[in-house]
């Protein structure tokens, strides 16, 4: 017998999602920042035994969207509650019940198991856990409660071992050897995007959009040419940075992650560009994948 099914991660933003979904990969496969809205597409991670594939899926936070960007993120986040095996709805000890209930009642009226995921637990102490679980049980009562630390990887073997039990009868979706859907490519943006991230403050990082030009794989080197894309020219300046110093910074953290990732030598080039109003534009948004 052979189990196969779609795991989706679902919830506000900031709670932990890319977290709890590198932790049940096992691998790095979504960007984590302290900073809300940075996973932008909904990323698969698959896990496989001898007699099952798992797939994961990281979504990016719910919010109500300002700009065309935000709407093909909501939508990845809503395709979510629709093609489910089991549903994670990941909140956390600082989160509130009451945001988004609008999807939250989407969640409710999901016919496929869910659990509801209570992270950063390791951050509280019992009694508030304890309030939590019951504003939690009364939101959503047939939601099995899962209280983790995924960041300290407490109880992701108990969770694990529930979907497992959960998962349908089917044989694999993908094959044994694949880690996710994406091709190499993307990681090399989204460690970039990291990067960014990272360093820049306010408006910066949400203004960025990372594509690659170039990627030649030889036996020892891969070379890399990569635009970042930003909204306004003096957003290219900060980008840059005084005599080029925050790029730099910036690809040689970078290169460095992504050397780790295809355990190969990188050569990596940045450019920056000024694309007007990109996050509003449908057919820029289609090219970087939004879809």
């Amino acid at each position: 017998m052979h189990k196969s099914g779609f795991v989706n991660i679902i919830g506000n933003p900031n709670v932990g999602k890319s977290t709890l979904m590198n932790a049940l990969v096992g691998e790095k496969i979504s960007i984590i920042t302290s900073k809300a809205q940075t996973t932008r597409h909904r990323i698969l991670g698959i896990v496989n035994g001898e007699d099952f594939q798992i797939v994961y899926s990281d979504t990016p936070g719910v919010i109500k969207p300002n700009y065309k960007l935000q709407e093909a993120m909501l939508s990845f986040s809503k395709s979510a509650l629709t093609d489910a095996d089991v549903l994670l709805y990941v909140t956390d000890i600082f989160d509130s019940e009451t945001k988004n209930s609008d999807f939250i009642e989407k969640v409710k009226q999901n016919l496929s198991p869910v659990f509801l995921i209570i992270n950063k637990i390791d951050l509280t102490e019992q009694k508030k856990l304890e309030e939590l679980v019951e504003k939690w049980e009364a939101l959503l009562p047939n939601a099995e409660i899962f209280p983790i630390s995924a960041q300290e990887k407490f109880n992701i073997d108990n969770l694990f071992k529930r979907i497992l039990a959960l998962l349908p009868e089917s044989p694999p979706y993908f094959d044994k050897d694949q880690m996710t859907d994406k091709p190499a490519r993307f990681f090399v943006t989204e460690i970039i995007r990291e990067k960014i991230l990272m360093n820049y403050d306010k408006e910066i990082p949400y203004s960025v959009e990372v594509e690659i030009e170039q990627f030649i794989e030889t036996e020892k080197i891969i070379n890399i040419n990569a635009v970042i894309y930003v909204e306004r020219d003096s957003q290219k300046g900060i980008i840059i940075g005084h005599g080029g110093k925050m790029l730099k910074k910036v690809g040689t953290a970078a290169r460095h992650d992504i050397e780790a990732f295809f355990e190969k030598k990188i050569f990596l080039q940045l450019f920056v560009k000024v694309e007007n109003n990109w996050r509003n534009k449908v057919t820029k948004l289609k090219s970087f994948g939004y879809e």
